[in-house]
């Protein structure tokens, strides 16, 4: 058990048997009355994100999170399958769990797994990486990269918006937070 003066940016707590980590905090003395800690918190597994005030010295309860590198493997069904990169030992993460990382997944990818008493709550991808795109309109004469976008699909299925000059078969970086076109990757 810690205090609500423990409290800081990625403690994780648990609130009523739900986990949340905090996102910002700030401790407040105003000049009239106790001292406080605001607080913007974040549901780990639903990622609806609140404002929450504790008083000072409240007793919270926190939670080990254990954050572990992973390789995703393959899909078994509906579940992704991990493999530990210490131990070699494999992991299997329902759909849910995963959420909308599928969409930026490769196999043979190296990902974050955060997990609670060994029960997985996320995954967290790097901030970017490298996929082909699979089908896109063919550009026409005069397309610049100052123009407008199109859609493609990329190799994992997702489909983002690029430029208007970029062909099928082209390797692009792509941002995982947002789906943004981030540039063409040469080989």
């Amino acid at each position: 058990m810690a205090t609500s003066n423990d409290i800081k940016n990625g403690t994780v707590l648990r609130i009523d048997g739900q986990l949340w980590t905090i996102l910002e905090f700030q401790h407040v003395k105003p000049g009239k009355g106790g001292a406080f800690v605001r607080t913007k918190m974040k549901n780990v597994l639903s990622g609806k994100v609140v404002d929450k005030t504790f008083n000072a010295g409240v007793k919270v309860e926190t939670a080990n999170v254990d954050r572990r590198d992973y390789q995703y493997l393959y899909m078994d069904g509906a579940d992704y399958v991990f493999m530990d990169n210490d131990t070699y030992d494999q992991i299997t993460i329902p759909a849910e769990v995963v959420g909308d990382a599928a969409n930026y997944l490769l196999e043979g990818q190296n990902v974050m797994v955060a997990s609670n008493d060994g029960t997985p709550l996320y995954i967290e991808l790097p901030a970017s990486v490298v996929l082909e795109i699979t089908y896109t309109e063919p550009g026409l004469q005069g397309d610049r990269s100052t123009g407008g976008t199109k859609p493609a699909t990329l190799e994992t299925g997702a489909e983002i918006q690029v430029p208007l000059f970029l062909e099928q078969g082209t390797k692009v970086k792509v941002d995982t937070r947002t789906g943004d076109y981030l540039g063409r990757v040469n080989d």
